[in-house]
């Protein structure tokens, strides 16, 4: 079902973008949830810091993937908005051969240099084995978190987010299944829960590619829309390019952050990993909020809404402001509840660790929300560069920090690094705004 953004409360028309939004991210990570839950407490620390390390390492490659399918989406959300259905339908086809060729030669670079990603990474020897049968099967299946997300995207460009969480919640259950299957009842290890994982996203992204084709919702494509344009070209491949390299650097800089983690040891790995996975949870909504921002910015651009424009802006800082507090308080009270999910009740030094980094980092949840929003109200006018340039403060920073802190001061450097790093993000973003939000239309008008 498509939802026209540029008529309505923007507020209620955000909130309901983003609530299927968050229901398939939710979703989605139980498919990472599964593996570190039964990986961590049925093989151990040392398979669960694998496990955790690798995982950073696969949000990074994953990002470039997600992030062709998200920045090519902002076109295909100005063009619905803009009502240009003949330059979407070529857009779609010229977005399919650009984004899967290039996932065909990411998925083949990875799985043949697994052993070389894995020495650079610096993991500790006892995890290495865990890490590289983990990484292998992921890698094997990339095509199928590019056939998702881009068939998703197709669909959230036109406002449709509810149609997607239907394939991600059968996956979902399939892969909780398959992790118990193949890790306990088969013993495969991480291998098999890698392989849950592929089998899962094998069914939403084949599942999901089929209803978009089948439900499309602008007048059917014919021979002359799959013609070759240059101009759109370029639109296509810029937006789709420089939104993967703002997602790609974000998760770089996070790839950073795990190989300082890594020289600290087996416990911290282990920790880390698990906070990392409560943040997922934990800051999810405002995330899936700024994308929806994002489509929400692009159809009003593409109709030449600058007022909505602005409007929504204000209504998604106050959301997801008063969300991120309220969500701050109830991690930094049960943080060494929710790190112990995912060990074994005599973990004590592992939760200790755990529970600091979600204290500390935790408590500043509203700093990683208004960047989210940022990178999609950016993103949505077209300016995936400023984005770029956000996550580069944003990383930058926290990394610059890290690697500079935590010789001396010890492993809590590396926490307060983050949330140092998100408020810089948000005052540059902030002052950029401030600058050009009274010429919006000068400044950031649609062109395809």
């Amino acid at each position: 079902m498509t939802l026209d953004m540029t008529k309505g409360p923007p507020a209620r028309l955000m909130i309901r973008f983003a609530l299927p939004l968050l229901a398939g991210n939710l979703f989605q990570q139980l498919y990472n949830i599964a593996d570190t839950l039964i990986v961590g407490r049925y093989l151990g620390r040392e398979a669960l810091a694998a496990v955790g390390s690798a995982f950073a390492i696969i949000v990074l490659v994953n990002s470039i993937l997600i992030g062709l399918s998200m920045g090519a989406a902002v076109l295909f959300a100005q063009l619905f908005g803009a009502r240009e259905y003949r330059k979407l339908k070529s857009a779609i086809t010229m977005a399919a051969v650009f984004i899967f060729g290039i996932t065909v030669i990411l998925s083949a670079g990875t799985f043949f240099f697994t052993d070389g990603i894995i020495s650079l990474y610096r993991m500790p020897p006892e995890t290495l084995n865990y890490a590289g049968d983990y990484l292998r099967c992921i890698f094997a299946g990339l095509i199928f978190v590019s056939l998702y997300n881009f068939s998703a995207n197709i669909l959230r460009a036109q406002g449709d987010s509810k149609s997607p969480l239907f394939f991600l919640t059968a996956a979902c259950i399939i892969n909780i299944i398959l992790d118990f299957c193949f890790v306990l009842g088969f013993g495969m290890g991480v291998f098999g829960a890698a392989l849950a994982t592929v089998i899962a996203q094998a069914i939403s992204g084949i599942s999901c590619t089929i209803w978009t084709v089948k439900k499309l919702r602008f007048p059917e494509f014919k021979k002359s829309d799959h013609g070759f344009d240059r101009g759109l070209f370029s639109l296509v491949s810029r937006y789709a390019l420089l939104t993967a390299m703002q997602q790609s650097v974000m998760n770089f800089g996070i790839v950073l952050i795990q190989g300082l983690v890594n020289t600290f040891g087996a416990a911290l790995m282990a920790a880390f990993a698990a906070g990392v996975k409560i943040d997922a949870f934990a800051y999810m909504p405002v995330q899936d909020f700024g994308n929806a921002l994002a489509t929400y910015t692009a159809q009003n651009t593409g109709a030449g809404h600058d007022d909505r424009v602005r409007s929504g802006l204000r209504w998604a800082a106050l959301i997801s402001g008063i969300f991120s507090v309220f969500v701050s308080v109830l991690v930094f009270i049960f943080a060494e509840s929710l790190i112990g999910i995912f060990l074994r009740d005599s973990d004590r030094e592992v939760t200790a660790m755990g529970a600091q980094y979600l204290r500390i980092e935790g408590a500043f949840y509203a700093l990683i929300g208004f960047l989210f929003l940022f990178y999609g109200f950016y993103r949505g006018l077209g300016r995936a560069g400023m984005s770029i340039i956000l996550t580069i403060t944003s990383l930058g920073t926290r990394v610059l920090l890290a690697y500079s802190l935590a010789p001396g001061f010890g492993y809590k450097a590396i926490f307060w690094a983050i949330p140092i790093g998100w408020f810089l993000a948000d005052l540059l973003g902030l002052l950029v705004w401030l600058k050009t939000r009274r010429s919006l239309r000068d400044d950031f008008s649609f062109s395809p």
